[in-house]
This record gives C-alpha cells, sequence and structure tokens, in this order.
C-alpha cells in the first residue's frame, strides 16, 4: 500500500514540498492548499520517498518513520491501521527492512500499472493464505468478484429507468465493506448503465487492515476523497458509525458462524428497546451473528414514501434453517415474511469461496415489491451453474463463468413471446444502430424495429451495414406486424426489402422516426456499450447478443407492465 500511494504522489512530490516550504510558516493549516497542489485528498510532506529512503541505508528506520509521519492527517490515520511501527522495527532488528523496501521499490503498483481491481485480487491472495494460517471463520472476509457481480445486477435489475435519469442520486452501504469491493463494484455499475448519476457510497470495517485498504484505494480513486470519508472504522453490531443514515441499496457478505460475544451488551440493549432499536424482531444463538447484520441492514432501508430500498446479502445455510419454532431465528424469519420484505433467495454452488466449501445463498429484500410479486418469495436453485477452475484457490475450486450469462440469454424465450398483439393501424419505425466490439474498428450494427403505439422492440439483428443483414431484420419481423406500415431513413437496403406500398422513407426532420431515435438514448443511458465514445465494450460478438437480448427482453416486459 505504501509503495502505490508513493508511485501516485511522485509526480506531484516535488510541487508538494515546494509549497509546503513556502507557506508553512504563514499559514496555520495549509492542508487544502496542499491537497490542490498533490492533486489528491491527501499529500506527504516529508523529504523522503521509496528512492531516496534506500540511500540513506544506516538510517533506513528513522527515515520511513519520517517519512509515514508526512502524510496528511487523514491518510496517516488509514496507515497507522496496519501498526507500521511496530513492523518497521521487527523487520530492523531482524536486518530484513532494506531487503523489503528494496523489493517493493522496484515494483511498479502505480493504478495505471496496476488496476485497483488487480490490487483487490492480490490482496484478497494474501488475506487467503493468513486465513489458512490463522483458521479464521468462513466467509470472514472477502467474497468472490462473480459473486458480487451477481449480487449487484440482482440489486439493480429492476431500476434500470429511473437510474437512467438525468441528475439521478444513488447511495450505495455495506456494513462489513472489507476492501470495499462490493462498494466500488455497485457504484461502477450503476455509472454503466448512467455516466451522469451521483453515486455514493458508504460503509463500515471492523478489521483495521482491510479498512485501511479501502479507504486509501478509495482516496486514490478520486480527488475530492468523498467516498473515502465515507467509509468508517468498527463494529456496526455495536457501534453504528452510519446512525439514523438510510440508503437506496445495501448489500453485505457478513461473516458466518462468528460469534458476537464483543458485541453482546450494546446487542442486547438495542434488542430491549424493540422496534425502535435495530433488533427488535429478536437476536440469534451467540455463535453467530449473521441475522444481526440482516436485521440492521433492513433498519437502512429508505421509507417507501422516499423510494424505498433494495437489499442482497449472502449468508451459509444457518439463517435459513437454524432455530425451532419460538426460537430468535425463527422470530426473526417471520418478522420478515410478516412484512412482505423477502423477495428472492437464490442457492449459489458450494466451493465458491476462498476459505470454505460450504452452500451459501443470497437473499434478496425490498421494501418496494412490484405488485405482482407481492405475497411470494421466488426460490431459485442455482446450485448447478458453475464451471470447475482449473487450479483451485484454497477452497475455492468453482466458479460462475461469463458463458454461462451468455447461456441464460440463449435460454430465453423468443422475443415475439415478449411482444402484445399488432393492430392493423400499428406504425413500424426502422434504424440502426453503430456499435463496437473488442476495439472500434470492430463495427457492429444493431438493425431495430420499434412499434410506435406500444413503444416494444418487435425484431432486430446485430451485423453489418448491408443489404443481407436488413433482409435478416425484416425475416424477424413477426408474420402479424409485417404488415404495418413502416419508416426508416434513406438507406437504401429499406427500399429494396421491405414491401413498396407499406414503406417509407424519410428525413430525420419528419418526425416518423423520433420514437426510435428516442429509444437509441434509452439504450445508451442504460447499457454503456452501445455509447460511441465509451471505453466500456463487449469483448465477443456472442456477449454483444447477449447483453442486447437480455436487455431487450426486460425492456419489452416493461411495456406490458406499464
Amino acid at each position: 500500500m505504501l509503495r502505490r500511494i508513493d508511485s501516485v504522489l511522485a509526480p506531484t512530490k516535488r510541487r508538494v514540498l515546494e509549497t509546503h516550504a513556502e507557506v508553512k510558516d504563514r499559514l496555520d493549516n495549509p492542508d487544502q492548499l496542499l491537497r490542490q497542489q498533490s492533486g489528491y485528498a491527501f499529500y506527504n510532506t516529508s523529504r523522503y520517498d521509496f528512492e531516496s529512503l534506500l540511500g540513506d541505508a544506516p538510517h533506513l528506520a528513522q527515515n520511513l518513520h519520517n517519512y509515514i509521519a508526512g502524510f496528511s492527517d487523514n491518510m496517516r490515520e488509514v496507515i497507522e491501521r496496519f501498526d507500521f511501527r511496530n513492523t518497521i522495527t521487527k523487520l530492523d532488528e531482524a536486518g530484513l527492512l532494506y531487503l523489503v523496501l528494496e523489493r517493493f521499490k522496484n515494483i511498479d503498483l502505480h493504478p495505471d500499472a496496476v488496476s485497483n481491481l488487480e490490487m483487490g485480487y492480490i490482496f484478497e491472495e494474501l488475506i487467503r493464505k493468513f486465513n489458512e494460517a490463522s483458521n479464521e471463520n468462513p466467509g470472514e472476509h472477502f467474497t468472490p468478484r462473480e459473486v458480487v457481480r451477481l449480487m449487484v445486477n440482482l440489486l439493480l435489475a429492476h431500476d434500470a429507468d429511473t437510474l437512467g435519469q438525468a441528475g439521478v442520486i444513488s447511495t450505495i452501504y455495506d456494513p462489513c465493506c472489507g476492501t470495499g469491493g462490493m462498494l466500488t463494484v455497485a457504484k461502477d455499475r450503476i455509472l454503466e448503465m448512467n455516466p451522469a448519476a451521483n453515486v455514493y457510497i458508504y460503509g463500515q470495517e471492523v478489521n483495521p487492515e482491510t479498512f485501511a485498504v479501502a479507504k486509501s484505494d478509495l482516496y486514490i480513486k478520486s480527488s475530492d476523497g468523498r467516498d473515502a470519508e465515507n467509509i468508517a472504522y468498527g463494529s456496526t453490531l455495536s457501534n453504528d458509525q452510519h446512525k439514523g443514515s438510510q440508503f437506496d441499496y445495501i448489500l453485505a457478505n457478513p461473516p458466518y458462524g462468528k460469534e458476537w460475544k464483543m458485541d453482546r451488551a450494546a446487542v442486547e440493549d438495542e434488542a430491549n428497546r424493540g422496534y425502535a432499536g435495530r433488533f427488535g424482531a429478536g437476536t440469534p444463538r451467540i455463535s453467530d451473528g449473521q441475522m444481526l447484520f440482516l436485521q440492521h441492514m433492513l433498519s437502512k432501508m429508505r421509507p417507501v414514501a422516499d423510494g424505498g430500498s433494495r437489499i442482497a446479502i449472502v449468508m451459509n445455510g444457518s439463517p435459513l434453517f437454524t432455530g425451532d419454532a419460538g426460537s430468535g431465528e425463527s422470530e426473526i424469519r417471520r418478522w420478515i415474511l410478516e412484512n412482505d420484505w423477502l423477495d428472492a433467495i437464490i442457492a449459489l454452488p458450494e466451493q465458491l469461496f476462498y476459505n470454505t466449501g460450504i452452500s451459501t445463498y443470497v437473499w434478496v429484500l425490498t421494501n418496494r415489491k412490484p405488485h405482482d410479486r407481492r405475497g411470494t418469495v421466488q426460490l431459485i436453485g442455482a446450485s448447478s451453474f458453475y464451471v470447475p477452475m482449473r487450479k483451485s484457490l484454497g477452497d475455492k475450486r468453482r466458479e460462475i463463468a461469463d458463458e454461462q450469462i451468455a447461456d441464460w440469454a440463449a435460454h430465453l424465450p423468443s422475443l415475439e413471446t415478449t411482444l402484445a398483439d399488432a393492430h392493423l393501424d400499428d406504425v413500424l419505425e426502422l434504424d440502426e444502430l453503430w456499435s463496437f466490439v473488442l476495439k472500434k474498428t470492430n463495427q457492429r450494427w444493431v438493425w431495430v424495429a420499434l412499434c410506435r403505439r406500444t413503444r416494444q422492440i418487435v425484431a432486430y439483428f446485430i451485423g453489418d451495414r448491408s443489404e443481407a443483414s436488413c433482409r435478416h431484420l425484416w425475416e424477424r419481423i413477426p408474420q402479424a406486424y409485417k404488415r404495418c406500415h413502416s419508416f426508416s431513413d434513406g438507406w437504401t437496403a429499406y427500399q429494396i426489402i421491405f414491401a413498396a406500398d407499406r414503406h417509407q422513407s424519410v428525413g430525420k426532420d419528419s418526425g416518423e422516426t423520433n420514437h426510435i431515435e428516442r429509444w437509441y438514448n434509452t439504450l445508451r443511458q442504460r447499457l454503456a456499450r452501445f455509447v460511441r465514445k465509451t471505453l466500456s465494450f463487449s469483448k465477443s460478438d456472442r456477449f454483444h447478443e447477449c447483453v442486447f437480448r437480455l436487455f431487450v427482453h426486460h425492456y419489452n416486459q416493461t411495456c406490458i407492465s406499464q
């Protein structure tokens, strides 16, 4: 972490030192000025960096302490969570400090060279090894990335319209956020759907090292440090650092089977307050605090009048099956079901996690269920949806592959089953959208036919901009809609393929293709891979097709429900 921070600050280090020398005797608090000079919400005023530290080997330990002391208060608070002072002393006494520092000096850990995602994997691997050595509780630290993506998609699945609105503000919260992986994946997914969205993330973490990694990483990611300031340290169960706050989206992977003895007094005091506190439904057995985290998350839901909230939490089988009638666990489950908050439970494959092979389940909860889902709980058995890993990582021997997502899309019913019945006076608007796969030289044209009355997509084809692709679009239009009148731009392929007595080529200023042009704006807001200037793109034609197909199915069904 120190090497990464040093790499980030290196380009502006001289400017910070010069500014600090100029103003340190004139300003009581030059913090804001030094932040501006560094380009980040933190800085370092020590004359040392990794290069110069190694140039004075006899005083390395002393100078390294000076280097750490030169960080701004906010970053020094983070760094101290690693207990570097004791580590430096131990390495120095063992004669290893120079060797360790020299190895890291020669590694480029700048975010341009090693992404935040890659750093997360590196840290996960280190923690996994430490867990094996110290026999940590299962699920204590990390959630596999594919499970995180699944949870985020489940959270956002029904909110594409809301999140696509201009100026939308979204808040995301993780009460046991670890290194912040769930929060950053969720934020990135929302920004992919709507680059103009304002997304605020909040979290709390009890482990000092993982808290430090999360906060330092978020400081590096933004110039204002806003997200980092929203990450708090301490036990969520006994000391809620976001007391009184409510959020749009809440997700977590609490530790499985971990005792809550250390939090017992505070938890029971709050439970005695009934539903005025966070644990009014009851407390589970002292050996497992998962259902305490679940109740805490439910207490953070926004009222329905303010838009409500959605929750995704991954837990083992204990919260599902432990506890006889009248027990704490049973009463908590009854309270959740009576309030109709539980939307779905997904059974995941075994051996997905790094340090446990047990069965896990994703619970999805919300206080704003769609009308057609009220009073029901959807149970999804996905335990067989996995592929074996070529090389296991601890207990993780399986993963959910991207190809399986494609298979799920392939097994969707035909697009025609999502359509309303055609009317004799219906009008189709035709157009083609430019997109690309892997790189911008690999152009793909999405040919689309939209029904003006229902706003539904009645057919599409992804290919090149040729007469053959236009013919494929015509062949995919259901028979009932082929008799409809249609409008397109002046591209000659339409005039050749579509019947002349029912088709007309028009200019965009005619207004006859306004609806499909607006639909393209909707598509671009929801799926960044279809924005021409974006850096987000499909890695293969197969995924390009699958993502588009999933979106169109969901969009058409939304049109019917409205």
